[in-house]
């Protein structure tokens, strides 16, 4: 099991225990829309939501270490790399109450170090609706650069510009870590 330290935050999986916390804040419709999912209904959405998404290999819930409390989630997915590079994509979500404290920009350095030095990949992906500015400046300060812009959609929402951006390991090294 993988646990990863941050000054203020610890990067843990999931647990079923974990879902009230988890609903408190995605249930927020500030939250989910902005991120292309729809907000929570239910704890026991939340607690489906833990035993099957969240429970992918690295993801990891996002506990704020002052007060013990999951705030977040922040992991990889697939992505749509260039074939034959070892990439995958870094998506995350985090509690409007935590907003503006650098706590997901904390979380993604620590992300890109594991993606990088212990899973061994080439290249990390993110992406945002263009009206997300929160997670834009997040994937701006942790060093992507942007590549294109292309209209998605989902079974949720209509279409909607998505920005993509990569970094490589070499543009993460030269950063200085």
């Amino acid at each position: 099991m993988t646990i990863l330290e941050t000054e203020r935050t610890i990067l843990r999986p999931f647990t079923p225990d974990d879902a009230e916390e988890v609903y408190a804040y995605c249930k927020d419709p500030r939250v989910g829309p902005i991120a292309g999912w729809k907000p929570h209904e239910s704890v026991e959405e939340s607690r489906e939501i833990i035993c099957t998404v969240f429970s992918e290999p690295n993801v990891f819930a996002v506990v704020e270490r002052k007060t013990g409390r999951v705030v977040g989630s922040a992991g990889f997915t697939a992505a749509r790399g260039a074939a034959g590079v070892k990439s995958l994509e870094l998506g995350y979500s985090l509690s409007p109450d935590c907003w503006g404290q650098g706590l997901m920009p904390e979380a993604a350095a620590e992300l890109l170090r594991y993606g990088f030095q212990e899973l061994g990949l080439e290249e990390i992906w993110c992406t945002h609706y263009q009206e997300n500015h929160r997670s834009r400046r997040v994937i701006e300060k942790s060093g992507f650069q942007y590549a294109f812009t292309e209209n998605l959609k989902d079974e949720f929402f209509p279409e909607r510009p998505t920005c993509f951006y990569f970094i490589t390991r070499e543009m993460w090294e030269k950063r200085g870590k």
